[in-house]
C-alpha cells in the first residue's frame, strides 16, 4: 500500500508538472495501472464534489480524496481462518466465559493455549490469526452499557475496601464496610478487623440503624461472606445473608461476576471515601477513633451538592429517600455462634486465637458468641466470660480471676504464669506492691474480684486501709472493707490487742479516719474494740 506523501506526490506531478502517467510510474518506481488507478479516483471524487447535490456528506467526499489511499479488502477470500476454526474458537472462548462464572477464572485457556489446541486437533495455523480472530470476536461482543434510572429508598449497594492504618504504633491492617445509596449517592463507611460473617452483619445493622430505615434492595458482587457458591450460573446466599434478609426484610441480588459496573456507585465510593479519609490521617490510637474520624469524613462527603439542576445534597436526597425505606428495627444481633470444647489450659480457641473460660469449665462444651470486638461465653445460658476479641492468630486472652481453683491448688505457680503476665497493670501492681511473699493470699484477693467485687472498689479499700498502716493492706481486711461498701452498717470485726495498739500510736487525725472507717461511731465508743 502506498502512503499518502506518495499519492500526493503522483498527483502533483500529473495535474500540476502535466507528467504522463508512464513518465510518473518510472520516476515514482511504481506500476502504472497503479497510478493511473489513483489519477482516476481523485478525478471521479473531485467530479462528485464539484456536483454536489446534497444527497451525501460533503464532508465525507473530502475526506475521501484526500484520505491515504487503501486497498479493498472486502472480497478478499479467509485463506487460513476458516469459518470451521473460527467456530472452534468461539467454543474455547464459551469454554472460558463458563469456567469465570463458577470462579474457575485462572483456570481459563489464554490465546496461545486455543493456538496449542487447534494445532493439536491438526488445523495450520499461525499464533498470529488465533490472536487476531479471538481479538475480533472479543470487539463483535463488546456489551454496551444501560444507564440505570433509581427511585427514592430502591436500591443500595454495598462493597469491601482495604485499608492500611497505623494503631496504637502498629500498623494494621483494616476492612472498610462501605455502603452507597443508587438515588442519592448517600455514603457510609466503618472499619473491621476481618471480613467476617459478624462483621458483614454488624455494618448492615449500623447503616441501618443510621438511615433510619432500611433499602429496599441491597446490591452485592460475589464476596465469601454473601455468596455461599456457585450452582451453575446462579449464586446461593449465604446463611449470614439470608438471616440478615429476613431480619430486615429486604430483598437482595448479585452482580455478574467481574462486573463492577453492575454497582458503579459503590465501587466509585470504596475509592473516594478511601482516599478522603486515610490520604490525609492514618494514624490513631484505637480502632473506635479512627472509625469515628471515618464517620466525620463521610458527613463532610455527604454535604456536597449532588443533583446539580436543584442544589441538593446527599443528605438532603437521603432524607427524600427516607419515605420510601422500610421500617427500621431493633440492631440485628451480630454475632456467629460457635460451640467449642474448653480445653486443658481452661480457653476455647476462636479463629486459632485463644479465649479463656472458668478453670471449673475444662472439657465442657460452651456456646461461644462472636461480635466483631468481643467474645462472649456461655455455659447453660449463663454468661461464663467476656473478652475484647482479638485480631491476629495464635494469640491468647487470659483473665486471672479464671484461674483462681486451680492457683489455690498450686498458688506457687502464680508468679510464673501467663494470666499474671496478662493481667491489667493494676492487678500487676497491687501483686508487686503487697503479695510477692504470698500469692495465696492474692489468689484469695482474685477470687473477690470473680464473684463480682470491682477492681476499682478494691483499689479503693486498699488505698485507705494503707493511709493507716501499709501492714494493713491484707486480704481480709480488704474484704471487710467491700463488704461494708455494699451491707452498711456493718458489724464491727475483732482486731487484735496489738493492731489497736498500732492504731493508738499513730496521729489523732488517723484514728479519726480509722474509727471513721471502721463504723465505730456506729458502736458508741471506742472500748468496743477488742
Amino acid at each position: 500500500m502506498i502512503k499518502l506523501k506518495s499519492k500526493q506526490n503522483i498527483l502533483i506531478k500529473y495535474f500540476r508538472e502535466g507528467l504522463s502517467q508512464r513518465a510518473i510510474a518510472r520516476e515514482v518506481g511504481m506500476d502504472r495501472k497503479t497510478v493511473k488507478r489513483y489519477i482516476e479516483e481523485y478525478e471521479s471524487k473531485l467530479q462528485e464534489i464539484e456536483n454536489f447535490n446534497g444527497e451525501i456528506d460533503k464532508g465525507e467526499l473530502i475526506q475521501n480524496l484526500v484520505d491515504s489511499p487503501k486497498y479493498d479488502t472486502s472480497n478478499r477470500v479467509k485463506r487460513k481462518l476458516t469459518d470451521e476454526i473460527e467456530e472452534k474458537i468461539k467454543n474455547f472462548l464459551e469454554e472460558n466465559r463458563i469456567k469465570r462464572q463458577g470462579g474457575l477464572h485462572k483456570q481459563t485457556k489464554k490465546i496461545i493455549d486455543i493456538h496449542e489446541a487447534l494445532e493439536a486437533e491438526g488445523y495450520n495455523i499461525s499464533y498470529s490469526t488465533v490472536r487476531n480472530a479471538v481479538h475480533g470476536l472479543a470487539r463483535k461482543e463488546k456489551e454496551a452499557f444501560i444507564r440505570g434510572t433509581y427511585q427514592p429508598g430502591c436500591i443500595c449497594e454495598f462493597d469491601w475496601g482495604e485499608v492500611k492504618v497505623t494503631i496504637s504504633g502498629k500498623q494494621r491492617k483494616l476492612q472498610m464496610a462501605v455502603f452507597t445509596s443508587a438515588y442519592g449517592n448517600y455514603r457510609l463507611a466503618f472499619l473491621f478487623t476481618k471480613q467476617k460473617t459478624e462483621c458483614f452483619q454488624e455494618a448492615h445493622a449500623l447503616f441501618f440503624e443510621r438511615v433510619g430505615g432500611v433499602f429496599q434492595t441491597m446490591v452485592y458482587d460475589n464476596m465469601k461472606v454473601a455468596v455461599k457458591q456457585f450452582v451453575g450460573t446462579e449464586k446461593e446466599p449465604t446463611e449470614g445473608l439470608l438471616k440478615l434478609s429476613s431480619y430486615y426484610l429486604f430483598q437482595f441480588r448479585f452482580c455478574n461476576a467481574a462486573k463492577g459496573n453492575e454497582k458503579g456507585h459503590v465501587e466509585k465510593s470504596v475509592e473516594i471515601v478511601r482516599r478522603k479519609a486515610f490520604a490525609f490521617r492514618d494514624t490513631f490510637e484505637t480502632l473506635e477513633e479512627a472509625n469515628h474520624y471515618l464517620l466525620e469524613v463521610c458527613h463532610k462527603l455527604n454535604q456536597r451538592t449532588i443533583k446539580k439542576d436543584t442544589n441538593q445534597t446527599a443528605e438532603q436526597l437521603l432524607q427524600e429517600e427516607n419515605g420510601h425505606l422500610l421500617p427500621s428495627r431493633p440492631p440485628f444481633d451480630a454475632a456467629r455462634v460457635v460451640h467449642p470444647r474448653v480445653d486443658k489450659y481452661s480457653t476455647v480457641t476462636i479463629d486459632q486465637s485463644h479465649y479463656s473460660v472458668p478453670d471449673h469449665l475444662v472439657g465442657e462444651v460452651l456456646k461461644v458468641k462472636i461480635y466483631s470486638n468481643r467474645i462472649l461465653c456461655f455455659y447453660q445460658e449463663e454468661n461464663v466470660a467476656e473478652h475484647h476479641r482479638l485480631t491476629g492468630s495464635h494469640e491468647w486472652s487470659l483473665q486471672l480471676e479464671h484461674y483462681v481453683k486451680t492457683l489455690k491448688k498450686k498458688p506457687g505457680a502464680l508468679a510464673d504464669s501467663a494470666a499474671l503476665q496478662q493481667a491489667s497493670k493494676k492487678i500487676k501492681n497491687i501483686y508487686k506492691a503487697y503479695y510477692t511473699s504470698s500469692p495465696k493470699d492474692f489468689v484469695e484477693l482474685m477470687q473477690l474480684v470473680k464473684e463480682g467485687t470491682s477492681l476499682s472498689v478494691i483499689e479503693q479499700s486498699i488505698e485507705e486501709l494503707r493511709k493507716i498502716n501499709p501492714e494493713h493492706v491484707t486480704t481480709d481486711k480488704i474484704k471487710i472493707l467491700c463488704k461494708k461498701n455494699r451491707d452498711a452498717p456493718l458489724s464491727l470485726p475483732i482486731l487484735s490487742s496489738q493492731e489497736s495498739k498500732a492504731i493508738e500510736h499513730h496521729a489523732q487525725e488517723n484514728l479519726k479516719e480509722y474509727d471513721t472507717l471502721f463504723q465505730t461511731g456506729s458502736i458508741g465508743t471506742k472500748e468496743g474494740i477488742a
